[in-house]
């Protein structure tokens, strides 16, 4: 990820109420057999959400991430974990209950993402 600021800032609750919502639907449709028409229409959301939704203003927006499988560890400041088992060594992201939502804002040439919303997730110690 490019330029990560590990600040945080409040945005509405309705706004991360309704990512987290299409981000449930996100991870509903990947279980269906014809799930491609469902993720046109998701994907069309997001870059709504991404450039347009939220601002009348094209240099914001928000995007989120979804950090299955990924590792982690309790330096992490973008996911807030319950581990599962007995095992504290070599952890993975095994669920995400909430993906991490970043609001994004230009300054200059770059854009720079704030985390709104960490991550809900539970890891696991890799066998």
């Amino acid at each position: 990820m490019n330029d990560i600021k590990l600040i945080t800032i409040k945005a509405p609750q309705s706004y991360l109420d309704l990512i987290n919502q299409i981000f449930e639907i996100e991870k509903k449709t990947a279980s269906l057999k014809d799930e491609n028409s469902i993720q046109r229409n998701i994907n069309k959301i997001k870059s709504l959400m991404d450039s347009e939704l939220f601002s009348s203003n094209q240099d914001v927006g928000f995007t989120y991430h979804n950090p299955i499988g990924e590792n982690y560890s309790e330096t992490r400041t973008d996911c807030e974990a319950t581990i599962s088992g007995s095992d504290f060594n070599n952890l993975e992201i095994v669920e995400v209950i909430k993906p991490i939502i970043f609001y994004s804002i230009r300054e200059g040439l770059q854009i720079k993402k704030i985390i709104v919303q960490p991550a809900v997730v539970v890891v696991k110690s890799k066998m």
